[in-house]
């Protein structure tokens, strides 16, 4: 157990749901948070997101180390999937980092300016909510690497079977 968790592949097939699952979760808190417009009851809420979107850089950080073992175990439409499945996350891993600093300003600044904390709280529920439609955008591809029983049936059909 113990060999696997320095394997880059295997932590982040380990934690690459923390930032999925988290973001999710926070959003269903955030919205009871809003609905009650209790700072007792955002607080949680603000916690999870904010941990969630810090957990995308672990996550991005050892997606990127598996990179080249991963794709030397790969078939040729699990190498496309994995490219497409870095370059969405390239292209998208800043908006974690800014849920992130939205939702720890929005439990910051309240104490010194209580009236801001529904806007901010609002504005990092809208946040979660994005980034929740975006780790589903970057997951998607990242599970056809090597799973060909989710590939499209027009990719998998075109794929020679093994002898």
């Amino acid at each position: 157990m113990l060999s696997e968790l320095q394997q880059p592949g295997y932590l982040h097939v380990l934690i690459n749901h923390l930032p999925i699952i988290g973001t999710a979760m926070g959003v269903v808190a955030l919205l009871i948070g809003l609905a009650l417009r209790s700072r007792k009851a955002l607080l949680p809420g603000l916690a999870i997101v904010l941990i969630s979107g810090i957990s995308a850089w672990p996550v991005y950080v050892t997606g990127s180390d598996a990179y080249k073992s991963i794709r030397k175990i790969s078939d040729d439409a699990g190498s496309d999937w994995l490219d497409e499945h870095e370059d969405r996350a390239d292209r998208t891993i800043w908006t974690f980092y800014v849920m992130a600093g939205i939702a720890g300003l929005a439990i910051v600044v309240p104490l010194r300016w209580p009236k801001a904390g529904l806007p901010l709280a609002a504005a990092s529920a809208l946040a979660a909510v994005v980034c929740t439609g975006i780790a589903g955008y970057i997951a998607q591809p990242g599970g056809l690497v090597r799973h060909v029983e989710f590939r499209p049936a027009e990719i998998t059909a075109a794929e020679p079977t093994p002898p």
